[in-house]
């Protein structure tokens, strides 16, 4: 029986995908800079938000623990950028040294960073906004009910997901 020509031999893996380990860290490696691309953009809308606070006229009305809160933000919305590009950095740094396995492992280590980043960011950016609009203990609302979606949609559903892909595989 000839041999599948799309069959590669170094293909370690049997999940359906025919493709050598360089062709898979390529697939990867297209991965998390789309996921990237989706975290920077929605960090750099929450970080111009920040910035433009400052150069509002009721700025000069907030308390000094207001103040520093959005300073903690407008740092965390920084570190947020920087680790989400930091995988890019890599890439370039290392590009055509043959590391594409290792730069997709550093850019899913990043990317989780980033998201950990970007949730305590939203998370902060609403609780302060109702610090600022509303007053009094309201942001709290807003830290719980927020921490508790993120927690449900970006740990809980793909925990399900995961555990129910898991018996699937194993019903084969």
């Amino acid at each position: 029986m000839p041999e599948d020509p799309r069959h590669h031999p170094e293909d370690d893996r049997i999940d359906g995908r025919d493709e050598s380990p360089a062709e898979r860290a390529d697939r990867n490696w297209s991965e998390v800079l789309q996921e990237l691309r989706v975290l920077q953009t929605g960090t750099q809308i929450l970080t111009g938000f920040l910035l433009a606070l400052a150069f509002q006229p009721a700025f000069s009305e907030l308390t000094g623990p207001q103040r520093t809160a959005y300073l903690a933000l407008v740092v965390l919305a920084a570190l947020s950028s920087i680790v989400a590009l930091a995988p890019v950095a890599l890439h370039r740094a290392v590009f055509q040294h043959g590391v594409k396995p290792a730069v997709v492992r550093y850019g899913h280590l990043a990317l989780v960073t980033a998201l950990i980043t970007v949730a305590v960011l939203v998370v902060g950016v609403v609780a302060f906004v109702f610090d600022v609009v509303v007053g009094g203990y309201t942001f709290w609302w807003a830290i719980v009910l927020l921490s508790a979606i993120i927690i449900t949609l970006w740990l809980v559903v793909p925990g399900i997901i995961r555990v129910r892909a898991r018996g699937i595989g194993e019903r084969r």
